[in-house]
């Protein structure tokens, strides 16, 4: 039988009953019921003993249209695993860094999604700038001057902590405001944090639409996340704030510009966040793919679409593996 670990968020371990708004809930039930052997760790849980690689791990439960661990803690060599999700949450600070430092020590046998180098490599808000195309205009900085400049060619911005999730820390910023210079000290951290600074889309108003990247395809099922009590961007994750949102044409082949690349880079896994045709952020390490939202919009058991995906990327991997042996 084969074993699958996900390293998942220090909140989902403890309440790891968790409610089905929660992606990894849908991946592991799936997986569960399909006859794996599914076992949850967190990062901290990681060790070393010299050149192996280690987990303090909990099995998981499928009962009762729900899952449970089992709260006997064992300790289990990763190589033992056939495939690692790793899905902690941000911020990609210093514990999740060595965290990817210690998969670097897992045998080439054992796919890891996402690879732990991709995961180091690839700054979420930065990775858009792979894809010039498709990104919206944009600067990288902790100079208020750079800053500055850039919002009066603009007029309008948006700016964003470089390591941060769930639209913490971001702003919102127009040319006539009386707080410029607040607003950027605060963001940059009185000019010592590098900020992604981006032109406003305004689209936004519409809100930003989640596309589900798995295994070198985008599905056609997809939410749009619109904005919160008066704020310019979903912030809470409540039903009224997740709509329908059908992919348009130019959204369809964005497919075909980024795969190869994400493949390429070790990432089979992504929420790209999409405002008029343009890509604002690629989501790398625990996306969200809000399943229970498009089952209910689509009439679909869309777990189980993704889950064929990514049992055939794990098949294609250990089909990769077998050639170069």
């Amino acid at each position: 039988m084969k074993k699958i670990l996900f390293i998942i968020d220090e909140l989902e371990l403890k309440y790891f009953e968790f409610n089905r708004l929660v992606t990894n809930f849908w991946l592991i039930k799936c997986l569960l019921d399909r006859g794996f052997e599914v076992y949850i760790t967190i990062k901290g849980l990681l060790y070393l003993e010299g050149n192996l690689p280690f987990a303090k791990v909990y099995k998981s439960i499928s009962k009762d249209n729900n899952i449970f661990k089992d709260e006997n803690i064992q300790s289990i060599c990763l190589n033992e695993f056939n495939t690692i999700f790793m899905r902690p949450d941000p911020p990609v600070d210093i514990d999740y860094i060595n965290a990817t430092y210690i998969l670097d020590y897992v045998n080439k046998d054992t796919l890891i999604l996402n690879s732990p180098k991709a995961l180091r490599d690839f700054n979420e808000k930065l990775y858009i700038n792979k894809f010039p195309k498709l990104a919206p205009q944009n600067i990288v900085s902790a100079n208020k001057n750079i800053i500055k400049e850039f919002l009066f060619k603009e007029e309008e911005i948006i700016i964003k902590p470089l390591n941060r999730c769930f639209s913490s820390g971001v702003f919102y910023l127009n040319k006539d405001d009386k707080n410029i210079n607040a607003i950027i000290d605060t963001a940059t951290n009185n000019g010592k944090t590098q900020v992604m600074v981006q032109k406003f889309l305004k689209g936004i108003l519409k809100g930003d639409k989640r596309l589900i990247f798995i295994g070198g395809e985008i599905f056609n099922f997809a939410v749009r996340k619109v904005a919160t009590n008066n704020d310019f961007k979903f912030n809470e994750h409540v039903k009224e704030n997740l709509i329908r949102g059908d992919l348009t044409e130019d959204e369809k082949l964005i497919e075909k510009e980024i795969s190869k690349t994400l493949l390429e880079d070790g990432v089979y896994i992504a929420g790209l966040d999409v405002i008029d045709g343009k890509i604002i952020e690629i989501n790398i390490t625990s996306p969200c793919f809000f399943i229970n939202e498009i089952n209910s919009i689509y009439k679909i058991n869309f777990e189980n679409i993704i889950t064929d995906k990514i049992l055939n990327v794990m098949e294609n991997a250990q089909k990769e593996l077998i050639a170069r042996v």
